[in-house]
């Protein structure tokens, strides 16, 4: 993966700008903060989003992706204000699944989830190279 970043452009914090990959594409579904038997361990948001981060990272195992061969996420989230509250906490989940590997990401605030107790959805882009 080679990070696209315009001269003169300040580094964006926990992200990147544009990635340009070549490789086997796998693509993961939007993933809620629940386990594996669907059960939501906490409403808290930084826990459902380390929980989403693992499921993700689950899903990429299956066909031999890891973590850092996503080049893309997009996070939905039903509340900005939860989100921005809860930034400084997302560090800690973040290294125990992406480690320093910041993909292109976007979020985005909607009006709900289709699970109730679901605070955000995670997708994923991953390129796996051949």
């Amino acid at each position: 993966m080679k990070i696209l970043q315009p001269p003169g452009w300040k580094r964006p914090k926990g992200y990147s700008n544009g990635i340009a990959a070549r490789g086997r594409l796998v693509f993961v579904a939007g993933m809620v903060g629940w386990t594996a038997e669907e059960r939501f361990e906490s409403d808290d948001f930084a826990h459902q989003f380390g929980q989403a981060l693992r499921n993700i990272r689950d899903v990429l195992a299956v066909d031999g992706a890891r973590p850092e061969h996503i080049a893309r996420m997009t996070m939905y989230i039903i509340d900005k204000r939860e989100y921005l509250a809860a930034a400084p906490r997302l560090v800690e989940p973040w290294r125990a699944v992406m480690g320093r590997h910041y993909p292109v990401m976007a979020a985005v605030e909607v009006g709900a989830l289709m699970e109730d107790r679901a605070r955000l959805e995670v997708e994923a882009t991953a390129v796996v190279p051949d």
